[in-house]
């Protein structure tokens, strides 16, 4: 290679080389744009969509919401019963129900 051809082999390496950084330089600038603007935009209302609003207050009285401490969440979604308090005195006692009377049906008179 002669010394011109080697010139301008590496000018034409260079031009190639800017043109390309810069236009990952402007494809940066076009995505920073389009973010930018998208996070300044409110947001849209649909009709029967939440509201960010309500779902703000919901999320607060949730965590306000006192927690009970029972140490049975089968029993507190009603998948299970739950055990009887050993501090209650139902726990403690046994419910006797007294035999009903059997009563046979009255007999049929013959004729009728």
């Amino acid at each position: 290679m002669t010394d011109g051809q080697h010139t301008a082999q590496t000018a034409q390496r260079v031009k190639v080389g800017m043109t390309g950084l810069a236009v990952v330089l402007l494809l940066l600038g076009l995505a920073s744009a389009i973010f930018t603007t998208a996070s300044k935009d409110k947001p849209v209302d649909v009709a029967g969509g939440p509201k960010a609003d309500v779902v703000a207050n919901i999320s607060i009285t949730n965590d306000n919401a006192p927690a009970a401490a029972s140490g049975e969440p089968l029993a507190e979604l009603g998948v299970a019963p739950s055990a009887p308090d050993a501090n209650s005195q139902a726990g403690n006692q046994m419910i006797i129900v007294p035999p009903t009377a059997v009563t046979e049906p009255p007999a049929q008179q013959p004729g009728h």
